[in-house]
Order: structure tokens, then sequence, then C-alpha cells
């Protein structure tokens, strides 16, 4: 069974390679005028937003995924250093190295944390101090998600594995057959929704036995079309928006859907063109599309509810609904809060004129963001 695994994820890295050459050529072959990003108007200022604290790790230079577990938000930078801060205060709770460089992380419950590295080793630490690591079949580049006492590791030839966090053993994999050989170098969907452990596999969001890895349901937010295999690339990217039972994802590209996961049942999928995650909140889902647009969608039914045009072109993240507004990074460094009623701006935060490159998080009531250069910015309400 493992000499098939590597012999699949063997042929799936060289398709990654293939498929990463095409995107270049189609980059190239595009022309030499490159949109310019739209101008912003000056600040609104209507709401009182301040830096709290800013700290520091390494360049970051992957799809990170920010983790916040109660009071303490963990990063990591690309040369493998993962450090834990204090929400409130930005002091440094713990700093260790993995010894490599990382290509997918961080999952963390608050003890255990979780990384993996650029040579395919999961590596779980305790508050700091590393318990073990495990050869992985392929490159990762989601977060592993840390729960109930397990680990659980996704990698891009679309293996679910799953291991005790304390011991390091592998408690069951599993893999879905004929599944699409090409894979996005992004982050996918991994999350705990009460007894199931929901992740992306390709266009659809699956269901799993966590304690045994079998599968329970699978739902299809879009489905691969296209004459080649990069233009049928529709993996499940990003953050997702969950309410009680029903989660709702990006399919790369392609879609927007919800699903209510107590049974897998699609309760809508609309067309959409982003390449990051989405959020929301009990009414509203928001999104960021590939051209910069910003755009909220009514959770029930998702008919469009406004599109702000304010912030094409700007390189933004996936966005965060906090409160009346919806917060979004771009790759000037600039931290956007716009209203949720209409996505006006509110007002806008700087940082260290890096790219923002992870959605912003909330932990407490403190709202963090982390740029390309290692700053890990907490932006307060006053």
């Amino acid at each position: 069974m493992m000499a098939r695994l590597e012999t699949r994820s063997w042929r799936s890295a060289r398709r990654l390679a293939v498929a990463a050459m095409a995107l270049v050529l189609v980059a190239c072959a595009s022309g030499p005028d490159k949109p310019q990003p739209a101008e912003l108007s000056p600040n609104a200022a209507l709401i009182s937003v301040r830096l709290a604290w800013s700290a520091r790790v390494s360049p970051v230079r992957y799809p990170l995924d920010v983790d916040v577990s109660g009071a303490t938000v963990t990063v990591a930078g690309s040369d493998g250093s993962v450090a834990a801060f204090d929400s409130g205060s930005g002091a440094e709770q713990w700093r260790a190295s993995v010894g490599a460089d990382i290509g997918g992380g961080v999952g963390s419950d608050g003890r255990y944390t979780a990384v993996v590295t650029r040579t395919n080793e999961l590596v779980v630490l305790e508050r700091g101090r590393e318990l073990w690591r495990e050869k992985l079949g392929a490159l990762s580049f989601t977060a592993p998600l840390v729960a109930g006492e397990r680990v659980f590791a996704m990698t891009a030839d679309r293996v679910v594995s799953a291991y005790d966090a304390r011991s390091g053993r592998r408690l069951w994999s599993y893999a879905r057959q004929g599944d699409f050989p090409l894979a996005l170098r992004q982050s996918s969907v991994m999350l705990p929704v009460g007894d199931t452990l929901v992740v992306g596999i390709s266009g659809r969001l699956v269901g799993i036995n966590p304690l045994t890895g079998s599968l329970r349901w699978e739902s299809p937010i879009a489905t691969a079309r296209g004459t080649n295999d990069v233009e049928r690339l529709v993996d499940l990217v990003g953050r997702v928006s969950r309410d009680g039972n029903v989660v709702c994802a990006r399919a790369f590209q392609a879609a927007i859907g919800c699903v209510d996961t107590t049974r897998g049942n699609l309760l809508w999928s609309r067309p959409a063109a982003g390449a990051n995650g989405i959020h929301g909140d009990g009414e509203m889902i928001f999104g960021t599309e590939s051209d910069g647009k910003v755009i909220a969608w009514r959770r029930s039914n998702g008919e469009p509810a406004w599109t702000s045009d304010r912030l094409r072109y700007r390189g933004l993240t996936a966005p965060l609904a906090i409160g009346r507004s919806v917060a979004v990074g771009d790759a000037t460094g600039l931290v956007h809060f716009l209203s949720r009623q209409d996505g006006s701006l509110l007002t806008r935060m700087s940082t260290d004129g890096s790219p923002i490159v992870a959605a912003p998080v909330l932990a407490g009531n403190t709202l963090v963001v982390v740029t390309q250069n290692g700053g890990v910015f907490g932006f307060r309400p006053d």
C-alpha cells in the first residue's frame, strides 16, 4: 500500500511541476500590460483602530495559516522557526525551530503545535519542545489540524492521515481513488465539525470519521472543466465560513458553495472567480476575487448583496468578518476595514510595507496579520 502511495505521490509531484511551468508560460504569454492597482481614496477613519503590539518571525514565503487557540497566536517563518504569542500583549510565549524550511502550517490546540517541512516531515511540538516527526508520502501545503489528541495531515496527493498527538503513531490514512492528479500549491480545507473531520479534496467537501478514517459523505462545490489539467484545477482553498453545521468554501477560480455537514447536502453553489478562501457570519459570506473585487453573498441562497471595486488589483488576502467590518490585507502591507453593509471604506492601517501573506485572524479582541517580511501585528479597536 505504501509503495502504491509513493508511486502516486511521485507522479503527482511531477505533474505539479509541469503545471507550475505551464502557469509561468501562460503568464509570460499574456502580454506586458499588467493592471495597475486601484488608487486609494483618503482614509475615512470612520472607526478607531490602533496598533496594540508587534512582533517578528522570519520571512514567510509559503501558504501560512495563522493559528488561534484561546489567547495564543502561533505563526511560523519559512526557515523553520515557530513562535507563539499572547494575543493580548504580544508577549512571546515560546519559540522553536524545526530545523528545515516549512511548507505547510501552522496547526495547534494550544498544547500541541504541528507544521510540515518542505522535506515532507510532519513535526509536532509540545509548547515549543519537539515531540516527534514523521515522514509523509508527498509534499503538503495545508496546515495540519490538531484536535482531540490527534494530528491530521493532508498531502498534495490528497491523502489524509491521522496520528496520535503524543506518540506520533499513525492511526489511519484515507485516499480517494481515481482523483484528479494535480493539486494547487495552496492551503486546502481541513476542520472539525461536530464528530466529523471535514476536508477539501479536489472540488468537494468530504466528511471523514476522525476515529477510523472511513468516508461519511462527500459534496461537490465545483466540477472540473476545461481542456487541460491546469484549467481543470478546482481544489478547495483557504479558510472557510462556518455557521453551526453549515460550512461554506471556495473552489479555486470556479465557485463558492455551502454544505450542510450533518449529511453532506449541498445547499447551493454559484460561480466565483477567486483564488483565496472566504469568511462570514450567520447572514453574509465575504470573498475577494482574483481581480481584487470584494463581494458579499447572502448566506441563505448565495445571491450577491454588494460588490466593491475600491481595491482592484491590489493583491488581496482572504477576508475576515469582524463586527460591523470586513478586514482584508493587500500586497503593500495595508489592512483595509470595509463596511459589511456596502463595502465602503471605514479605515485602513499600515504594517511594514511588505505583502500581507495570510488571512487576518481574530484572537480575543485583537486582529492579527502577518507580513511577508515576518512582521506580526496586533490591531485593536479603541
